[in-house]
């Protein structure tokens, strides 16, 4: 039993049938979204003072109804609970109550408060469409290393030709090689990238080809290939999803729908003839 929220079979179970439920699904995104509203007020001194032991009652609250959570969906594939880390998404949930469980006090106390900020990113799995996103971008990484080559030599070109042409007259942003990278970094950016070129065209007025052409090469070609290629990925993740939907039920798939069919019909029937 598949639903939109879940890429495990759970069964047929009691157990099963809950937890791939949608108002189970619907009671752990809005307890998700309590975590992150208490999380922000939470950074608030006037709110703490006089809130705070309520705010880290919530939070213990929050985390064992997390494990509880985790609990139901390992006991809905006893016997067999291993089952549940087949998933990665439900190694994500089940990594952030582990570190969820870092005590809040001494020097861990900072650490324990940021895994509790990574609750919020349980968002993520519990929104198919989001999920889909994620695995897209985790998917077109490799994609990106060629993407990545060309903006890499891109970049070193033309920071050793800045380095030569401009670290004389605008040592600030050109003196090294290191700093002519984080200048074309910026540059790349959009950020305030006509000031550098207009103090390199104080003493070099063809300055301006130098840095159009780098923003249009770096920011208009490249950025733009990262994005081809995200969006390549996405469309076949979600052509991938339509396959999966279209496959035919297998020969025991439907011998399993069948059974349970009849068993429904036989407890429907029984409870007819108790009610007569």
């Amino acid at each position: 039993m598949l639903n939109s929220t879940s890429d495990v079979d759970y069964g047929d179970g009691r157990l099963g049938r809950v937890v791939v439920s949608g108002w189970f699904h619907h009671g752990i995104t809005a307890i998700i979204l309590l975590n992150a509203a208490i999380i922000g007020l939470d950074t608030s001194e006037m709110l703490t003072n006089r809130f705070g032991a309520a705010f880290e009652f919530a939070n213990q609250l929050i985390l064992g109804i997390f494990i509880v959570e985790a609990l139901l969906k390992l006991g809905a594939l006893a016997p067999n609970p291993w089952r549940y880390f087949s998933s990665g998404w439900n190694i994500f949930d089940f990594a952030i109550i582990v570190v969820s469980l870092i005590p809040d006090t001494g020097e861990l106390a900072t650490l324990a408060r940021l895994a509790r900020l990574m609750r919020v990113l349980r968002l993520v799995s519990s929104f198919p469409e989001l999920r889909l996103i994620v695995t897209t971008l985790i998917n077109s990484i490799p994609s990106m290393f060629n993407v990545v080559a060309l903006l890499s030599i891109l970049f070193y070109v033309y920071a050793v030709a800045g380095y030569h042409l401009f670290h004389e007259v605008d040592p600030t942003h050109w003196r090294t090689l290191g700093i002519a990278l984080l200048t074309l970094f910026r540059i790349v950016t959009l950020e305030d990238w006509t000031d550098v070129m207009y103090a390199a065209m104080d003493t070099y007025w063809w300055a301006w080809a130098y840095f159009v052409s780098f923003v249009t090469l770096g920011t208009f070609v490249v950025i733009n290939l990262f994005i081809a290629v995200v969006l390549n990925n996405l469309d076949e993740a979600k052509q991938e999803r339509l396959r999966e939907l279209r496959e035919p039920p297998t020969k025991d798939e439907i011998l399993e729908e069948l059974a349970r069919t009849q068993a429904s019909l036989a407890e429907l029937r029984r409870r007819l003839e108790h009610s007569d």
